[in-house]
């Protein structure tokens, strides 16, 4: 596969004039990101996310390392008239429409009139604001000026598309929907590059995912690489009649490592070594309907706070280690 963007030893200090030392924000970071992937930035806030974002956009400049866009040294302007962007917590012109924003960055991006209107309508319906497409933006919601931020980015059809926290701030309905285009995105085989600490957002849509934190790579690859699938336990839910006995309850949680009733359902969780089908039994002799057996195992939460962990317990040793 073809790399669209490289990144080697990412490096990026910042400098103020009340600290007499400059503050690291990136550390040596590097990733590579293949055509076609839908690819996950991932961290906690702090973690370096935007800053490599805006390395890779040429909106700053790297303290040291290596920044490739489709082959060439980045920033360029061939490069960047390949990619669109949306930066984390835009601001557009709220006077303007939906449709004018998507012609004024058409314009920008030096798309020809009859072409300009062609994209508009198909972005717009993709994007879901063609009912919305004459209302000016100061009255849309944020869920709404998030996809017409994505409909902007996406005028001039480019290769690659970069976004910013696209999540961030939504409400559940608002992120579906923008999880949705993205994974349509995906689909029609454009690149993808995202950043966001949602982590079920990004399981549910991503290729590949790089976890930084504390400015450092802490963990790449596919999902599927990374977390380990293995059963550590399960977890049965179980429904509960409403003459169920507290002596019933009773022999239910004696059978599990750790119990929780929540209004008339007892959840019940299973170590590696439990007996699950002995659980199942004991609840279909007392009378309790299962409603879910789950197994458990690693999740990218899990990853994400381990990452987490390590970045903070890093950034307080170095601390210590100042004069």
């Amino acid at each position: 596969m073809t790399a669209v963007i490289e990144v080697k030893g990412l490096v990026k200090d910042y400098r103020t004039r009340f600290l007499l030392r400059p503050t690291r924000a990136v550390h040596d970071i590097s990733f590579t990101v293949e055509a076609g992937q839908v690819f996950g930035l991932i961290g906690p806030n702090g973690a370096g996310k935007t800053t490599t974002i805006r390395v890779l956009m040429g909106l700053i400049r790297a303290t040291a390392g290596e920044v490739r866009l489709f082959g060439q040294r980045a920033p360029s302007r061939k490069s960047r008239a390949r990619i669109g962007f949306l930066p984390e917590s835009p601001y557009f012109y709220d006077y303007l429409t939906a449709a004018e924003l998507c012609d004024l960055a058409g314009r920008l991006c030096g798309v020809d009139r009859a072409t300009r209107r062609k994209r508009t309508e198909e972005l717009l319906d993709l994007v879901g604001l063609d009912r919305a497409r004459n209302t000016r933006l100061k009255k849309y919601s944020k869920g709404m000026l998030q996809r017409a931020g994505i409909a902007q980015a996406l005028i001039h059809d480019p290769d690659l598309v970069v976004l910013d926290e696209p999540m961030s701030g939504l409400d559940p309905i608002g992120r579906k929907e923008v999880r949705d285009i993205i994974g349509s995105l995906g689909e029609r085989g454009k690149t993808v590059f995202f950043s966001s600490h949602i982590l079920s957002d990004v399981e549910t849509i991503c290729d590949h995912v790089t976890i930084v934190a504390a400015g450092r790579v802490r963990g790449a690859g596919a999902i599927h690489e990374l977390v380990d699938t293995t059963t550590r336990g399960y977890d049965v839910s179980l429904a509960l009649p409403d003459d169920f006995s507290d002596e019933s309850i009773a022999r239910l949680e004696a059978a599990a490592a750790g119990s929780r009733r929540i209004e008339g359902e007892l959840r019940l969780r299973l170590d590696p070594e439990g007996d699950v089908d002995a659980l199942l039994a004991l609840a279909n002799e007392l009378d309790a309907r299962v409603r879910a057996v789950e197994p458990r195992h690693e999740t990218l939460e899990d990853l994400f706070l381990e990452a987490t962990r390590a970045g903070r317990e890093e950034s307080e040793k170095l601390e210590e280690a100042r004069p």
